[in-house]
């Protein structure tokens, strides 16, 4: 992954020198959001608004989950990236539908211009002003989860005002041991700064198990956006994390609950398509030649996740 410096771009890889081995994520560029307030910078409309994700990725695959459980796909389209990201970032197979772009990190510098940091996924474009609203995937799925009832009349909430402490501390816990901690293992460059994130990551794992052994979902008696912040990361973990990031304490496979919560969720409405296990595995073996030289990218595992999952009968248990 490289990063544009002052609007050009560089194939530079983070550097983890200055921080003793450890991946460091940047934080996201852009911060905007959608609204429904009057004079809205960014108000909710259908057709305005477009999605660029690559569905390799755990971040922007929220965006995808929670574009349709929200029923957007006719309000919010989407251009998905080649799985292949190499000296040239995240490109377009064929020249992206709005502009004719080839690699992603011209939109950002068509928004910006001289602009420094990181090209990631996802991106919220406006077409009707030609800038980025945001490439902050948590406050994207937030945007999504209520922007638009208006026009679609889909009422279901994933963050309850409620639940919402519940959920803010999970989503606190769950990003730097689990959804970010996977990348810390796979990152990281000195024996001290993986060992220190594996344990981190299978004692929440561990935790994470135990609490699902009496509680169906991570908060209340419903799915909610700390489930959904979860579930992509889990249901990559057997196919890449394990072994390609070397996160081989135990697979999700090998954990009773977690096992079963993550066929749930898979198998929550419209969730099993925006799920690509082509795009996931042949993003991080092919793209990720610092860890895996060859480029060679594994035929298995074979995964369980369309079978009956036993939720409602492990918690009642």
């Amino acid at each position: 992954m490289g990063k544009l410096i002052e609007g050009v771009w560089h194939d530079q890889w983070y550097d983890t020198k200055k921080s003793k081995g450890r991946f460091q994520r940047e934080d996201a560029g852009f911060r905007h959001h959608i609204s429904n307030e009057a004079n809205a910078q960014f108000p909710a409309e259908s057709g305005r608004y477009h999605l660029y994700v690559s569905l390799a990725c755990p971040w922007a695959h929220r965006a995808l989950v929670m574009r349709e459980l929200k029923g957007l796909s006719e309000h919010i389209g989407v251009t998905v990236v080649c799985p292949d990201m190499l000296q040239h970032g995240w490109e377009f197979g064929i020249p992206e539908p709005l502009y004719g772009l080839t690699k992603l990190h011209q939109l950002y510098t068509k928004t910006k211009p001289d602009y420094s940091g990181r090209v990631t996924v996802p991106v919220l474009w406006d077409k009707q002003t030609e800038t980025i609203v945001s490439n902050e995937s948590a406050e994207i799925i937030r945007m999504l989860n209520t922007a638009f009832n208006d026009i679609t009349g889909n009422d279901d909430d994933f963050y309850p005002e409620h639940l919402r402490d519940q959920i803010d501390e999970w989503n606190a816990f769950i990003y730097p041991n689990v959804n970010n901690g996977v990348y810390r293992c796979g990152f990281a460059t000195t024996q001290e700064a993986y060992e220190d994130a594996y344990d981190d990551l299978f004692a929440a794992l561990d935790k994470l198990e135990k609490h699902l052994s009496t509680h169906r979902y991570l908060v209340g008696e419903q799915i909610t956006e700390a489930d959904w912040r979860l579930f992509t990361t889990l249901i990559r973990f057997d196919a890449v994390y394990f072994g390609h990031f070397k996160c081989n304490k135990r697979r999700i496979h090998d954990y009773d609950n977690l096992r079963e919560y993550t066929k749930e969720l898979y198998q929550y409405s419209n969730v099993a398509k925006t799920t690509d296990f082509y795009h996931i595995k042949r993003h991080y073996y092919f793209s990720h030649t610092m860890i895996n030289p060859t480029q060679v990218v594994p035929k298995g595992p074979q995964l369980d996740l369309e079978t009956p999952h036993q939720r409602a009968e492990q918690v009642k248990r």
